[in-house]
Formats: structure tokens, sequence, C-alpha cells
């Protein structure tokens, strides 16, 4: 007699259904990395950029943590995930992190005049706040966008010579007016956090952040310490890939003198979103858009750019200093975190960044509908454009709209999308009269910068 275990078939049967979505979930898993690897690959041979790691965590599950082509070409070094790359402005969160964690002790507080921790400084008739440092309303010139400070950029100079340097300089407003990016406010903020907590920017940081959440592979990178797996950083000229130029690391201090990796910016903005960095209050302050006396929002809370990508809320910064771009992204609605370094200024890691958010979202890359411009009608929008330290170059070759090096298309209005980066939309504002580009804006990501047309065409 043959005994037929019903229990045996119902476990098979449940066992075959739910290996069914579980093969599924892993065909899309494999599909999604096999996407990735194709935009980097896509992305490193566009721009010529030798090296690039990535980090992706969604739902709180890291998917992807690697390196693609070399840290360092001379020696022909592998990047990997474990890569430590200059971050650039990425660093200004973690130092908007230091000062709201001493605004938590009471050692702080974000309406503090400045000259309160820097009585000498020449504000005149201004009232400077800590706050207006930290969101870029001070009204005070960056250094970056100053010629004499290039001029020096190879020097240790000391935190007096630089102050010294930019505020000699006059203000561009009077603070809280509007926002200006200004890495001289993030300067003197890495200062305030020495005067307030008895140590070195460096110590706090290493201290408060960097060890109790086992971030081994983040630094302050000056030149003396040997840093494992620290990449070299490179820029690309007349189609050909050089070292980039030397900078003291002393220099852009708080506002752009770190080196991390993608696997701790991960460990970092999980932690600082979970309320492990600083208190649920602050992170809020800092993700928050910060408004003008009039009322408008700027897309910019405290050391982080506040905005959305496809409708999806986007927390993000990136960073550009010689050598190196960077881009580090969190869409909290979705859980979801990416971060992508490179070691050259030929890179784009923010358009980048966003093609790899979209494909984790199954969100669609941006279409634009282009129209067609006869090569007479595009030079009116040719010229120099003064966006800072790099003035923005913008020509016509062979029926195309070139903007700092990059092909764009008009989609209509006086708009340009690039060919590449879709996510940023350049908008010229033209005189009524003389039918002539006057000024140009470039939006991206809820973020807009705007640059004068101040000199003669390319």
């Amino acid at each position: 007699m043959r005994i037929t275990s019903t229990t045996g078939s119902i476990l098979l049967a449940a066992l075959a259904t739910t290996m069914v979505p579980a093969a599924a979930a892993a065909d899309d898993r494999g599909a999604l990395l096999e996407r990735i690897d194709e935009l980097v690959s896509d992305s490193m041979e566009a721009t010529q950029t030798p090296g690039i790691s990535v980090a992706v965590q969604h739902r709180g599950e890291l998917i992807l943590a690697k390196g693609y082509g070399l840290a360092d070409v001379e020696n022909r070094v592998p990047a990997t995930e474990h890569t430590v790359y200059r971050i650039g402005s990425v660093t200004k969160q973690f130092t908007a992190a230091a000062v709201m964690k001493l605004v938590e002790e009471g050692k702080v507080a974000l309406d503090d005049p400045m000259t309160k921790y820097f009585p000498d400084y020449p504000v005149g008739e201004f009232h400077i706040t800590v706050g207006q440092l930290l969101d870029h309303t001070s009204g005070i010139k960056g250094y970056t966008e100053m010629p004499a400070f290039w001029e020096q950029s190879r020097l240790d100079l000391s935190h007096e010579q630089m102050i010294e340097l930019f505020s000699a300089e006059p203000y561009e407003f009077e603070p809280g007016d509007r926002y200006q990016y200004s890495n001289s406010g993030y300067y003197l903020a890495g200062l305030l956090v020495e005067k307030a907590s008895g140590k070195s920017y460096t110590e706090y940081l290493e201290e408060t952040f960097f060890r109790p959440l086992g971030m081994r592979e983040s630094h302050y990178l000056y030149s003396g310490p040997i840093v494992p797996n620290r990449a070299e950083g490179y820029r690309v000229e007349d189609g050909a890939l050089l070292n980039d130029e030397p900078l003291s690391m002393l220099l852009p201090f708080s506002a752009g003198s770190l080196g991390s990796s993608v696997l701790d910016l991960v460990r970092w903005t999980t932690a600082l979103a979970t309320g492990d960095v600083v208190a649920p209050d602050s992170f809020e302050a800092m993700t928050t858009r910060r408004r003008l006396p009039g009322g408008e929002e700027i897309g910019y809370g405290l050391g982080l750019a506040v905005g959305e990508m496809a409708g999806h809320r986007k927390i993000s910064h990136g960073g550009g200093i010689n050598g190196f771009l960077s881009q580090l992204s969190w869409y909290p609605d979705d859980e979801l975190i990416v971060a992508v370094l490179s070691n050259s200024t030929s890179a784009e890691p923010g358009p980048l960044e966003a093609r790899i958010a979209r494909a984790v979202l199954g969100v669609p890359e941006p279409e634009h509908a282009a129209v067609e411009l006869e090569e007479d009608e595009l030079t009116r929008y040719a010229g120099i454009y003064d966006f800072g330290r790099n003035p923005l170059p913008v020509l016509v070759q062979k029926g195309k709209l070139i903007i700092a090096g990059r092909e764009t298309v008009p989609i209509g209005g006086h708009r340009f999308a690039g060919t590449r980066d879709k996510e940023q939309i350049a908008i010229f504002e033209v005189d009524a009269e003389t039918g002539r580009a006057t000024h140009l804006r470039l939006e991206r990501w809820g973020q807009v910068q705007r640059g004068k047309r101040a000199g003669a065409d390319p």
C-alpha cells in the first residue's frame, strides 16, 4: 500500500511558489547591477576618468560597493570600495554637523553673531550670524573666487593669513539678503568649532564622528600622514590625462579638506539620518530649505543641498577640488543612498549618481523635446559668464551650443539641456532690445546658479 504525504506535497508546492519570486528578484538584482556597471563604464569612457568608486544602499541593504578603473594610474593601482578620495565640499556637511553638535551642547547658537567668536573680524555695520556662515548667506566673498588665493594655493598659509586674504574683500551683499556659495563662510565655521570645543577641527571630527561611527577610511587629508588606499588626482587637458595641479590641503580646511571612501560616506549618511550623529531637531535644521528675509526659499539647508529629482526628495552635496569630483546623495522617502567618488576633474559624478538613482528607483531619465535653431540664432547666447573662480565659456561649434565644454540641445524658451547631463537645464536671460543674452542660470534638482555675461564671445 502506497502512502501519500499531503503535507509534503503542500510544502513542495509552497516552496515552488516562493522560489519563483525569489528567482525573479535575483534576476532583477543582477540586471540592476549590470545596468549600474554600464552607466559607470559609459561615464568613464565619455569623460576619460581613470577611477571611480560607487556605493549604493537601498532600504538598509548595501546592494553595491565597488571600484572601477585605477586609483593611481602611474602605479596601476585599481580603485576599490576602500579607495580614499578627496571629497571636496562634501566636507561641509561634517562641518555643519559639528556646529550643530555644539549647538546641542549649548556652546554655540545659530543666531550668535560671528563676532562673538571672531571679535576682530571687520563686519562694519553688518550683523552676521553663525547660521549665515552655514547657509551661504553671509555675504563674505569666497576665497576660491579670488585670483590672489590661487596664486598662493600651493603654500601652507596659516589661518591668520587666510582670514586676512578674504576679510579684506568687500562684502558681496548685505548679510542675509541672498544666497551665494562661499567657502570662506565654512572656513570660519571650522575655526568656530575649534574655538567652541577647545579642540582642533581634525581632533573634533575624529573624536566625535569618525571613531564612534567606525569611519576608518575618513581623514583630514593634509600632506603629512600616510593614508592607506589614497587615490591620486588627475585632469584632462586637450584630450590628455595629466596629474592635476598641487594644492596645499591646509587651505580648503573645513570647507573641503576631508578624504573618504564610498563605504564610509554611506555609513555617515545612514548615521546622520538615523540620529546617531546629531539630534533629530538638528538634522531637520540641516535638511530644511532656509528662507531669505523676503520669504524666498533657497535650495540649501546647513551643509546640505535640499531639492528633488523627478518628484523624489533629494538631500545631497557635490564636491570639487584639484584632481577630484564627488557626489553624495540621500533620497529620504526611498531610503536610498548613492555615493560616487572620482579622481579626475573631467568626471561627471553628479549626473552619474542621478542615473544610478533613477535605475534603482525605476525612474526614466528626463527627456527633452529639441527645437531647431539656426547657428546665427545660437550666437546670441555665446560669451563668457561670470560664475566665480572659473569663468564659464559658452560658444557655438558646428551648429551646437557648447556650455563649459559640454554639448547641449535647445529645448525652447532660451533653455538648453545637456546631451549627456540631462538633469541640468541652462536658461539664458535675454535683453529684449539687443536680443543678446545677459545672464545664464543653471538649474538642477532645485538648485540654481546664476552668472552674468561678463566678456566677449570666446
